[in-house]
C-alpha cells in the first residue's frame, strides 16, 4: 500500500499506525494534565462553561502549536542518544520510541487518576534518561551514562526547577500588587454557587486562559512532535528523512554555504577525514564526555566535503536514493550538531568564523529539524480531546484542594498571568517547562499571599508525585527499552 507517496508493506503500515497512535495518545494524556490546568480557573469560577472553555482552549493550543518554531521539540530530541537518533529505523530505535511513549502514558495516567497535577515534561525527560542509561549498559564498548546528553539535560532541568519557583513567587507578588492597584472587592471573592463573575472579570479570566493555552501549545504542545517526526523518519525515510518542503534554491544554498565554510574548516582541520571514519569520530565527540581534538576538526572538515559532494549539482533531495537520503540526513545532523558544540565550547577562536559556521549549522538544522503541518494539527487536536475527557480531576484539585479557601478570581488571574509569561519566555529560548508545575505553584503562591492557608495533605501528595516522576520514569524507560530491544531484535529480527 502507499502512504504519503511511499510504497510500504502492510506490516510496516500497521507498525506506523501503532506508533502514531501511541504518540498521539501521549498528547491526549498530556491534555488530561497540562491543558486542563489552562482551563481550570475559567471553569472553576464559572467564567465559561466547560464545553466552551475546552473548545476555546483547544483552538488557542492549535494556534500556539502551528506558530511554534519546533525548538522545544528538538530540545527534547537532543537529550536522546545520538546513535539512536541517527538509526531510528533500527530495532533499537523503534524500541526507544515505544519505551518513551509507553512510560510517559503510564505515569501520566496514574497521576491523573489520583487527581495529582504531574509534569509531562518531567515524565518524558525521565523516560529519555532511562533509555539513554539502558542503551549505554547494553551497547558493547559504551561507558555507563554515555547515552545521556548531560549538558542538554542540565539546561532542561534548570528550566524545570526554576519555573515552579517563578510561578510561586511571581503569582504571590502579582496578587499583592493587584490588590494595591485594583481596589475592586469583587475581584478577590470566591465564586458563589454557579453564578458567573461580573463581565469585566470574565473578560480578564478568559484573556488569561487564552494566553496560557496559546503558550502551552507553543511549548508543552511540542513535546510529542519531535518523537512523531522520528517515527516518520524511521518508517518513511523516502518522504521524511529530509525536509520535504526544501526548494531547489535552498538545496543550492547549502552547497554554496558548504563551499564558503570549507576554507574555515580546513584551517582548523588541515587533513580532512571523510566517510565512515568521520562519522564515527564526530559521533564519539557528541557523546556526553566527548572532547574536541585535532581529529575532531579534521572529521568535521571531511564531513562537510562529503555533504557538499553529495548534493552538488542537484536541485532536490529526491534525486538521492532512499538509502543515500537516510545517510545524508545523518551527515547533516552530525555536521550541524558538531559545529554547534564546537562553538558552544569556544573551540572556534575567530569570532567571524564562528558566526559563519553558526549560520551554517542553523541552515542545516532546517533540513533535519522540521515538523510537518499535519503533525502540528494532529498534536493540537489530541491535546484538545484529552482536555475534553480528563479536565475535571485536575480542575477540582487546582480550584479546591491546594488552598484551604476556594480559589478567588484575582488568584486565578494572577497565577495564569505568571504562567503565561513564564512559558512564553521559556519558549523564546527553546526550553521545555511544565504548565502544570508553573500554574499549580502559582496557585499555591497566591494562597500564601492571600493568607488563605494551604492544604498540606494535597501539597505533600503533589510534591511526592513531582519528586517520584523522574526516578520512576527513568526506571520505566530503561526497563521497557531493554524488553522492547529484546523482542524487536531477537524475536522479530528487526535490525
Amino acid at each position: 500500500m502507499h502512504l504519503f507517496g511511499e510504497a510500504v508493506p502492510i506490516s510496516t503500515a500497521i507498525f506506523l499506525f501503532l506508533t502514531l497512535a501511541l504518540a498521539f495518545g501521549f498528547e491526549m494524556v498530556n491534555g488530561f494534565h497540562d491543558t486542563a490546568n489552562a482551563v481550570a480557573t475559567v471553569i472553576y469560577t464559572h467564567t465559561l462553561r466547560p464545553t466552551v472553555a475546552v473548545i476555546w482552549s483547544g483552538l488557542c493550543n492549535l494556534l500556539g502549536v502551528l506558530t511554534s518554531t519546533g525548538a522545544v521539540a528538538f530540545s527534547i530530541v537532543a537529550l536522546l542518544p545520538v546513535e539512536l537518533v541517527l538509526n531510528v529505523g533500527s530495532g533499537a530505535g523503534f524500541a526507544m520510541v515505544f519505551s518513551l511513549l509507553i512510560s510517559a502514558v503510564v505515569w501520566n495516567l496514574g497521576t491523573w487518576y489520583l487527581g495529582l497535577p504531574a509534569s509531562s515534561s518531567h515524565t518524558l525527560i525521565g523516560a529519555i534518561m532511562g533509555v539513554g542509561l539502558a542503551n549505554s549498559m547494553m551497547t558493547p564498548g559504551h561507558v555507563f551514562g554515555d547515552g545521556v546528553n548531560w549538558g542538554k539535560a542540565q539546561e532542561v532541568f534548570a528550566s524545570l526547577l526554576i519555573s515552579p519557583v517563578l510561578g510561586f513567587v511571581g503569582a504571590a507578588l502579582l496578587l499583592v500588587v493587584m490588590k494595591a492597584v485594583v481596589r475592586r472587592p469583587e475581584l478577590y471573592r470566591p465564586p458563589k454557587g454557579n453564578t458567573p463573575p461580573p463581565l469585566w472579570i470574565r473578560g480578564l479570566l478568559t484573556l488569561t486562559c487564552t494566553g496560557v493555552s496559546f503558550f502551552h501549545g507553543s511549548n508543552d504542545g511540542q513535546k510529542g512532535m519531535g518523537l512523531v517526526v522520528l517515527i516518520l523518519v524511521g518508517i518513511l525515510p523516502a518522504q521524511y528523512a529530509l525536509n520535504p518542503e526544501t526548494t531547489p534554491a535552498q538545496v543550492q544554498a547549502i552547497v554554496q554555504r558548504a563551499e564558503r565554510v570549507q576554507p574555515i574548516l580546513d584551517k582548523i582541520g588541515p587533513n580532512p577525514i571523510t566517510g565512515q571514519q568521520a562519522v564515527d569520530t564526530i559521533s564519539d565527540y557528541l557523546k556526553a564526555k566527548g572532547s574536541a581534538n585535532r581529529q575532531t576538526f579534521e572529521a568535521v572538515a571531511g564531513l562537510n566535503q562529503d555533504v557538499h559532494d553529495r548534493i552538488a549539482g542537484k536541485n532536490s533531495f529526491r534525486e538521492l536514493s532512499v538509502p543515500t537520503r537516510s545517510a545524508f540526513r545523518s551527515d547533516l545532523y552530525l555536521l550541524s550538531a558538531s559545529i554547534a558544540k564546537l562553538i558552544k565550547q569556544h573551540k572556534i577562536a575567530n569570532a567571524e568564523d564562528a558566526k559563519v559556521l553558526g549560520d551554517y549549522s542553523k541552515q542545516l538544522d532546517k533540513e533535519t529539524k522540521f515538523i510537518p503541518t499535519w503533525v502540528k494539527i494532529g498534536v493540537a487536536c489530541f491535546l484538545g480531546f484529552g482536555t475534553m475527557i480528563g479536565w475535571k480531576r485536575i480542575v477540582v484539585t487546582v480550584g479546591e484542594k491546594i488552598g484551604k479557601e476556594h480559589l478567588n478570581y484575582g488568584q486565578g488571574a494572577s497565577a495564569e498571568l505568571v504562567a503565561m509569561a513564564t512559558i512564553g519566555l521559556a519558549d523564546k529560548f527553546g526550553l521545555p517547562v511544565s504548565t502544570t508545575h508553573v500554574l499549580s505553584s502559582g496557585i499555591a503562591g497566591t494562597m500564601a499571599a492571600n493568607h488563605s492557608g494551604l492544604q498540606s495533605g494535597t501539597l505533600r501528595n503533589i510534591a511526592l508525585a513531582w519528586l517520584l516522576t523522574l526516578p520512576v520514569c527513568v526506571l520505566l524507560g530503561a526497563s521497557i527499552f531493554a524488553f522492547a530491544v529484546y523482542v524487536l531484535v531477537h524475536v522479530f529480527a528487526v535490525r
